[in-house]
């Protein structure tokens, strides 16, 4: 009788002992475990990334309020990128992607990851896109504006592409932003294995129609051949611009900035130097893909309407010269 009532007073200790062990882990708890972990750490990417958008839009709200001081083209960051790791990924080869337009149907950012394979081959098709702040006129030496590609034609082939183009000034275009398309085009064509990480971002101040300027940085994947990251003011000397719709006024100054020097016979029945950035006006129509140095040029007689830009504009642009003046 007693060992009975022993036993029952053991059992729910023995069962209250039972439940206070530690329990083994049950299988698979490894793979739940680093599931776990794997979640953990791409969260932790996410808000990074959160983060460096944030810090990236906050530059570029700071960009958005400087004025010009007589220098086109200014240093950010000190020049230095601010690609992450993953930024420069190459495993999933060349890609290009463009922002979705704002609410005022503005280009608002263009991100490539670089590769001579994306450079195009075919023909270039003429413009037609009419980005926002579009009032374009006629100014000594040439137009004021140019439809210009964040990402220029020559590296992507993006062409009539309203997420990749702005209303941008002459100057802004060309010089300022193709001489680091040319660098960038030069560098792929000579290392066709190789990328190069890229971004342009047009900055506007508030609901203004016209970008103050562009913030492009770019920089060569395992390499230092490319590096850079600027911000180009979006100016034409000897023009006021009105920022919030694309007027502008023409100055009295402008009357006396000196002209592109005029191609003499000599020059018209050679081959033009190849140089991207001579300024040399030469002549294009807006459904061509040929250049011309000679405004009269008889390719030109029936043509309506023709414009005019630099020569390092039209070769970056993908014309090339009219047959008729070689």
């Amino acid at each position: 009788m007693k060992q009975k009532m022993l036993k029952l007073l053991l059992m729910p200790l023995l069962a209250l002992g039972i439940g206070i062990q530690t329990p083994s882990m049950p299988t698979g708890s490894h793979t739940v475990q680093s599931t776990v972990v794997k979640a953990a750490k791409k969260h932790q990417s996410q808000r990074v990334k959160k983060q460096a958008a944030a810090s990236s839009s906050q530059s570029d709200e700071q960009l958005a309020q400087l004025n010009y001081q007589g220098t086109q083209t200014i240093s950010v960051n000190n020049g230095q990128p601010d690609f992450t790791s993953e930024d420069l990924d190459t495993s999933h080869g060349a890609w290009q992607q463009y922002g979705n337009l704002d609410r005022l149907n503005r280009a608002t950012q263009a991100n490539a990851l670089l590769n001579r394979s994306l450079m195009p081959k075919a023909k270039r098709e003429p413009l037609n896109v009419t980005p926002t702040g579009w009032h374009n006129k006629k100014i000594k030496g040439g137009y004021l504006y140019n439809r210009s590609h964040l990402i220029g034609y020559q590296l992507t082939g993006q062409n009539n592409n309203w997420k990749n183009l702005i209303t941008g000034t002459r100057s802004l275009n060309d010089p300022e932003m193709v001489r680091y398309e040319d660098e960038v085009a030069d560098y792929l064509r000579t290392h066709p294995n190789d990328y190069v990480r890229y971004q342009v971002t047009p900055i506007f101040r508030g609901d203004e129609l016209l970008a103050r300027g562009v913030h492009m940085q770019a920089q060569s994947v395992n390499t230092q051949a490319i590096k850079f990251n600027v911000y180009i003011f979006n100016v034409q000397d000897g023009v006021t611009l009105n920022y919030a719709d694309g007027t502008s006024t023409v100055d009295n100054s402008a009357q006396n900035v000196s002209s592109t020097p005029a191609v003499s016979k000599t020059a018209n029945s050679q081959a033009p130097s190849q140089g991207n950035n001579d300024q040399t006006t030469v002549y294009v129509t807006p459904n061509g893909t040929k250049y011309h140095l000679n405004r009269n040029c008889r390719a030109l007689a029936r043509s309506k309407t023709v414009d005019s830009m630099t020569q390092g504009q039209a070769i970056a642009d993908g014309y090339t010269l009219c047959g008729f003046e070689r």
